[in-house]
């Protein structure tokens, strides 16, 4: 399969879990694939594993400085970004009341999930509206998609923000080419989601959902997969719920 042949794609966060396999995604679909995080060991390890042509880049996606050296680095070697995938994202919070929730905690989930989207997006938009052509996919949560009184609250407020954002994207880039559309999974079992939840609750969250089952970061990927290619090329500015059936309105 080569639908991406060609193209040039940047999933930040990509050092593992649902980043890592939507870049192997992309990869396995003809993609020239730039890995990027903070953990360089991590991603030497996720381009051995995946293959083919891929460049790996390091920094800081809440640092505009961090993002623009990035954007040096594979303008340098590739020439441009033709899919962007702002995957970077994660909170340490646990879910708490409101008056409970620290500033300092607030402000963190606001800067690694909203903020950075838009400091990725702001930084290779320039690029895309000159050519007149390309395509983002940002990553929210079902969490930001339906209430709870057991959610993150400042996690699922950066995530319902990242899709509102996406949506404005869309409406702004749509005359030059571009298309923006968002991600929303819902419990993926990563890597990180296997060591801490355990095997009876992850049963028990698995019977929520009509599918019966917990979603895998390969799910998430060939989602991805879909928007990049010319096969939504008549999609844009919608959030894709995958979710197993959780997220039904």
């Amino acid at each position: 399969m080569s639908i991406l042949k060609n193209q040039v794609a940047l999933v930040t966060g990509s050092s593992r879990g649902i980043g890592a396999a939507i870049a192997a995604a992309f990869a396995q679909a003809g993609a020239r694939v730039v890995l990027h995080g903070r953990d360089e060991a991590a991603l030497a390890a996720v381009r051995t594993r995946i293959g083919g042509d891929i460049l790996i880049v390091t920094g800081d996606v809440t640092a505009s400085a961090d993002l623009a050296r990035v954007r040096e680095r594979i303008l340098d070697a590739y020439g441009q970004v033709d899919v962007l995938v702002t995957s970077a994202g994660s909170t340490t919070s646990r879910p708490a009341p409101i008056e409970d929730i620290t500033e300092e905690s607030w402000r963190a989930d606001i800067e690694r999930n909203l903020t950075s989207t838009f400091l990725t997006v702001k930084t290779f938009l320039p690029d895309m509206k000159r050519r007149r052509g390309g395509n983002i996919i940002t990553l929210s949560s079902a969490a930001g998609r339906k209430p709870s009184d057991r959610t993150i609250v400042a996690y699922a407020a950066a995530k319902a923000g990242v899709q509102l954002f996406t949506q404005d994207l869309a409406a702004q880039v749509g005359p030059y080419g571009i298309r923006a559309n968002c991600l929303a999974p819902e419990t993926i079992l990563t890597e990180t989601n296997q060591a801490w939840i355990p095997e009876d609750v992850q049963r028990s969250l698995a019977e929520a959902h009509p599918l019966r089952r917990l979603g895998t970061p390969e799910d998430v990927a060939r989602a991805a997969l879909f928007l990049a290619s010319e096969e939504s090329s008549w999609i844009t500015g919608v959030v894709v719920d995958v979710a197993g059936g959780a997220v039904l309105t």
